[in-house]
């Protein structure tokens, strides 16, 4: 898996980090990581994918309803973020791949309070392995490596591989989040 603790604290750019990989190694480190949260949540069960954990410095500031601002993720909740995370930023790379200029977001998540089984958390891993992998696949033999895209202020713009490797850091930063959450369910 990428290490992207250099990008993080600003010592390296994304497109730095990225930069020789090409598509083939983007499926290899797409299965990697879906693989890890697949491995974290093994021995889960459906209670513990809606158990409510301890988490004092809960934080959703784009959260819908003002009291869930400052609630701790479920297991199922974290889940259905980093997935549709990884999902928007492969379908993104795909579109700087192929040329098209950064136009906005293409998100769609699962409703969190709809993930209540183990069941459901690995069908909606394997569902978004399968889509970052088939957005890939909709790269040309040349992709625009020059093409970048500013994703927020003070940040480098990235190319394709930058912006596909966003989703994999994203879902990284959420693994730690994922071990805690199994961590007191099997305490509790």
């Amino acid at each position: 898996m990428l290490n992207f603790d250099a990008v993080r604290s600003k010592q390296m750019t994304m497109n730095g980090l990225v930069a020789g990989l090409n598509q083939g190694d983007m499926r290899n480190l797409t299965n990697e990581m879906f693989d890890k949260m697949l491995g974290l949540i093994s021995a889960s069960g459906d209670a513990d994918v809606v158990f409510v954990p301890v988490d004092p410095t809960a934080n959703d500031p784009h959260a819908v309803q003002p009291e869930e601002v400052k609630m701790p993720w479920t297991l199922g909740h974290v889940i259905v973020h980093a997935t549709s995370s990884a999902e928007e930023a492969a379908a993104l790379a795909a579109e700087l791949a192929r040329g098209v200029a950064l136009h906005g977001r293409s998100r769609y998540e699962t409703p969190w309070r709809e993930m209540t089984t183990i069941a459901g958390c690995r069908a909606r891993l394997e569902e978004s392995r399968r889509m970052c992998l088939a957005s890939l696949e909709m790269w040309p033999a040349e992709p625009h490596l020059d093409l970048m895209a500013e994703l927020w202020p003070g940040m480098a713009p990235v190319n394709a591989p930058g912006r596909f490797a966003m989703g994999l850091m994203h879902a990284d930063s959420h693994l730690e989040q994922i071990a805690e959450i199994v961590r007191q369910t099997k305490q509790h």
